[in-house]
């Protein structure tokens, strides 16, 4: 069991925003990102399936395919992996809202009895759209049941995070009861497997599409926290971007915080290593 309450790390964030610090949440593939993310003091450490394929080496995207157990993934990280090294910071489990092989509800009370602190919906089938995202929606596997899993969890007193793509969404998360609403502005950019640029909006757009989301929520609930994330935002400078031009709050990094920079210094350091001269 978590040692935070939801209380507790809504009080938390609301202390860094009130101290005028951006509130930034970690996405962790493996126990040693958690550990030194914890030791930079994030505020938050979020355990997603994906981040064990992008740590293995491939796209994010993976989380999305059907080559996993997601929420099995998200629950053995938690319990073996990343749990056992952090000692402070709240841990959030991404959770498969659209799985309907398990009840919600105990899927939820499980997830915080091994010790995360809160859920975010992740995988979401908000990124997906076209003729698959209304195939998606038709046949029972919607957006609306990631909301539903959010409501849950809030009406088990957990804190909760929500990844929203559009200010409908936004308007749907908040009256669940979301604590965070994370502008999502699709797949980051760049390194060996993020999504090239001429796929993602541009750093303009998404202060656009951020600020819709933030007014959407801030509509139903005035306190709610918003923060965004993916995309073009992909360094410290794009945050800072998007951040300074909005009512967002904070930035969520998952392949931005996590790969682009092992990717550097490994390939950096091993290049080091070669360059040795041999007599």
């Amino acid at each position: 069991m978590s040692n935070h309450t939801r209380q507790s790390i809504v009080d938390a964030l609301r202390a860094e925003i009130a101290a005028h610090r951006p509130i930034v949440g970690t996405g962790a593939g493996i126990g040693l990102s958690a550990k030194f993310a914890e030791q930079a003091e994030t505020d938050l450490i979020l355990v997603y399936n994906s981040g064990r394929y992008r740590m293995s080496g491939h796209g994010s995207n993976a989380g999305l395919l059907a080559i996993g157990d997601a929420n099995g993934i998200v629950l053995e990280m938690g319990e073996r992996e990343v749990l056992p090294v952090v000692k402070r910071t709240p841990v959030i489990a991404g959770i498969n809202g659209t799985d309907p092989t398990r009840r919600m509800s105990d899927l939820i009370e499980r997830v915080t009895a091994i010790g995360y602190a809160g859920v975010i919906n992740f995988p979401s089938h908000g990124i997906i759209d076209g003729r698959w995202r209304q195939s998606l929606e038709e046949t029972g596997f919607g957006y609306d049941r990631e909301v539903a899993m959010i409501a849950e969890a809030h009406a088990q007193d957990v804190f909760t995070m929500a990844y929203v793509f559009n200010p409908d969404e936004s308007t749907a998360m908040v009256e669940a009861g979301v604590d965070v609403v994370v502008a999502h502005a699709g797949l980051t950019v760049g390194g060996s497997i993020g999504a090239s640029s001429d796929l993602a909006i541009t750093l303009d757009e998404t202060v656009g599409m951020v600020q819709a989301i933030a007014d959407a929520a801030v509509a139903v609930d005035q306190e709610v926290i918003v923060v965004c994330h993916g995309g073009p935002i992909a360094t410290p400078e794009d945050a800072q971007y998007v951040i300074s031009r909005t009512t967002a709050v904070g930035f969520i990094g998952a392949s931005s915080i996590e790969r682009l920079p092992v990717e550097t210094a490994l390939r950096d350091t091993v290049a080091s290593f070669k360059a040795i001269e041999v007599a």
